[in-house]
């Protein structure tokens, strides 16, 4: 049986923004730009997610085998993990492009400081800057959780 097919990780077929000398941060241009990306990316997902479908009812059986029903539920399991954390990751793309749509995109929600465009293009979702972000990282380390 194959293993699930993750898409969590953000698209990575776009061409980088290139933003002109003096360009407007998170300007009608580069809300686009990422309005596509998430977009895209919402599309791959919603895709994956009608393949694991029709694949769980393609490949259900009802083995005589105890070992083979279990390898087949553990594998069901494991996709269905994952589609799990597809589905939560379709909200946040939801929740993003929203607040592309307030022109609420690209600021830090601790700081309020650029995210920046590279940041971005790598996790489109991201809402808080490095700093905030790393700061956060080392805050739950040291809360154990």
């Amino acid at each position: 049986m194959p293993v699930a097919d993750t898409k969590t990780e953000a698209p990575k077929k776009f061409t980088p923004y290139e933003a002109a000398p003096g360009e407007e941060y998170m300007n009608e241009q580069q809300l686009e730009h990422f309005r596509q990306i998430l977009l895209g990316w919402k599309q791959e997902l919603m895709e994956e997610v009608d393949r694991t479908v029709r694949h769980l009812q393609e490949e259900a059986n009802n083995y005589a085998d105890p070992a083979d029903r279990a390898t087949q539920e553990e594998g069901f399991s494991l996709e269905l993990r994952t589609r799990d954390r597809e589905r939560k990751l379709l909200k946040k793309i939801n929740e993003t492009l929203e607040k592309i749509d307030e022109e609420d995109y690209g600021f830090c929600e601790a700081c309020g400081v650029e995210i920046g465009i590279r940041r971005l293009e790598a996790r489109p979702t991201a809402t808080l800057c490095v700093d905030c972000k790393t700061l956060a990282e080392l805050k739950e380390k040291q809360l154990g959780g």
